[in-house]
């Protein structure tokens, strides 16, 4: 009975502990997708590219990482990010 509890305590941080831990990766892709979905040239394609890239590394939990790909993804349309403080 007590395994059971903490298997289900365990359970429950995990899924509402979940996206407090996801850093600003969802605020960062909205805001690239304003920026980059609607550019045609070459530097609006890297940005997509490493935008996918940073989604992937967010559903893996890679948080930190992620952050990185869509500053990169901004660098690469010539666009300031804004970032919690």
């Amino acid at each position: 009975m007590k395994l059971l509890s903490i298997a289900i305590v365990s359970a429950l941080v995990g899924v509402y502990g979940g996206p407090a831990l996801a850093g600003e990766c969802p605020k960062l892709q909205m805001q690239m997708e304003r920026h980059a979905n609607n550019r045609l040239d070459n530097a609006g394609y890297m940005a997509r590219e490493s935008m996918k890239q940073g989604a992937a590394l967010h559903s893996q939990g890679k948080h930190a990482e992620s952050e990185a790909k869509y500053e990169e993804a901004a660098k690469a349309v010539g666009v300031k990010l804004d970032r919690k403080k």
